[in-house]
């Protein structure tokens, strides 16, 4: 499997645009490229996937030690890369960022773990020969991370790239692989949680493109493959990386459920591999547009409703009357359904943002007040409480106390909350809906600022499936009660 890890001086480097042309340059050499993702990450693999897509489709996988043990971690690396020509992991922040003050969980942890060589991305305006130290200091403060190349962006001219290759050179055996000048085609436009969605922009493939052509002259890509070839065998397929990542998908003989699942300029915000455990567990999913659809579509068994960018969709999400009244509705009738922070905005009364206001679904009777700096940002830690609806299911008492690890990022906060409902998690870390509790709970109704991720510790797509499957077979129940009841009135 051969494989890069994309990394960094520090954050605001250029490594996602730089991994988008590397993802969409080489496929479009007709090469198949697994992207991959460091951390809890919704939009950067929106754009790494269309760019890897270009020959066939498809999906960019978050890799998270936050949330997955290094077995899940190495058993999605494993089931998604093994196909490909070349891996290329994008990393998040700095080489050497994270939050564990030992570096634990740092790209440089990632990239040891996957023994994946890496190409070090340098934002170089303002400097020439004080790469030298900065570049040599990276070597030797942890001598197991390989550093396979470097790429200079933001180069000021060819002066500038001159002294930058001849520096390097000259103090340091690390080749370097490319030089990027100051181009707009490298931008990408960016709002308050980061970048634009690819599924907001019409123009993506157009800009994926401009990208690609970029890098494609600024870049050795075949030097690039060099460097991805040169990984190590990671010989995944022994018991070091079991279990693997499905071995809490249930084999199950019950008829399928349907889940619609809201896709569109409003919400994207889906881990690939949770929707895709979602349809291991048994949903068929169903793609649903809360701005263009009339109303959600029919037999429905369950819904669910990610986060995204509600607000800069706010007035064509409160101009479809007819689909909010149809959610309403859904819920109000016992429709199980999970919401996450976006999905919870909508779900709220009204939208506040700029100074202007819309009307939403209602069904959690509070505002969604949009702020200027985050309400809610970073690592969650939650724990299950009595109210929690899926705990109903759960065989295993002692797992309802374990610690639920989770992320959050929203600048909204609910305003004005009644207590027309309960909570499912308690917060130990975080800030979820009132600072103590998160996932607010009415009828079949879940509905929390935190991210969840399908994991082996939290295998919540099973649990929601089942849910939903158990709400079914009630349903079924009764009716089947009232025919047999009819029936003998006759």
């Amino acid at each position: 499997m051969g494989r890069i890890y994309i990394s960094a001086g520090h954050k605001s480097s250029g490594k996602t645009t730089l991994s988008i042309g590397l993802c969409a340059a080489l496929s479009q050499q007709g090469k198949k490229v697994q992207a991959f993702k460091k951390g809890p990450d919704y939009i950067d693999p929106l754009w790494l996937a269309n760019a890897s897509s270009i020959r066939s489709q498809r999906q960019c996988y978050n890799l998270d030690f936050n949330t997955q043990s290094s077995a899940e971690i190495m058993g999605t690396l494993d089931r998604y890369g093994k196909d490909a020509d070349i891996c290329i992991i994008e990393g998040n922040k700095g080489l050497h960022d994270g939050v564990a003050l030992d570096g634990s969980d740092s790209n440089a942890a990632m990239a040891k773990l996957t023994k994946s060589p890496v190409i070090l991305i340098i934002d170089s305006r303002g400097v020439t020969r004080g790469v030298a130290p900065l570049l040599l200091g990276y070597q030797c403060f942890d001598t197991e991370v390989q550093i396979v190349g470097v790429i200079y962006n933001f180069c000021g001219g060819s002066r500038h790239e001159q002294k930058l290759r001849a520096v390097t050179e000259e103090y340091t055996d690390i080749p370097v692989l490319g030089m990027l000048r100051k181009s707009k085609s490298m931008d990408l436009a960016e709002r308050h949680l980061g970048l634009m969605p690819s599924n907001e922009t019409r123009d993506a493939n157009q800009r994926i493109s401009e990208i690609s052509q970029f890098v494609t002259g600024s870049v050795d890509l075949s030097k690039v493959m060099d460097c991805a070839n040169s990984a190590t065998d990671l010989a995944i397929n022994n018991k070091q990386w079991l279990p693997n990542i499905k071995a809490n998908a249930k084999t199950t003989d019950k008829a399928k459920v349907r889940i619609g699942i809201c896709e569109d300029a409003a919400f994207g915000f889906y881990y690939a591999d949770d929707k895709q455990a979602l349809i291991d567990a048994g949903a068929e999913l169903v793609s649903i547009n809360t701005i263009e659809d009339e109303a959600l579509p029919k037999n429905l068994d369950g819904l669910f409703i990610g986060g995204g960018f509600p607000e800069t969709q706010m007035q064509a999400l409160e101009d479809n009357v007819s689909m909010r009244d149809s959610v309403y509705a859904a819920i109000e009738s016992g429709l199980p359904t999970y919401a996450e922070c976006g999905g919870l905005m909508y779900l709220s009364e009204s939208i506040h943002w700029k100074n202007q206001s819309t009307e939403m679904v209602g069904i959690i009777p509070a505002n969604a007040i949009m702020h200027s700096r985050p309400q809610g940002r970073g690592y969650v830690q939650l724990e299950e409480t009595s109210d929690m609806p899926w705990n109903e299911l759960r065989t295993n008492e002692s797992q309802q106390t374990q610690i639920i690890h989770a992320h959050e990022f929203h600048y909204s906060a609910l305003q004005g909350l009644k207590k027309k409902g309960k909570f499912a998690y308690k917060v130990i870390r975080g800030n979820g809906i009132t600072g103590e509790n998160d996932g607010w709970v009415y009828k079949n109704l879940i509905a929390n600022y935190s991210h969840m991720r399908h994991t082996e510790n939290y295998p919540w797509a099973n649990r929601f499936v089942e849910f939903v499957q158990s709400k079914v077979n009630t349903r079924v129940k009764l009716i089947n009660q009232s025919i047999q009841s009819s029936e003998l009135e006759l």
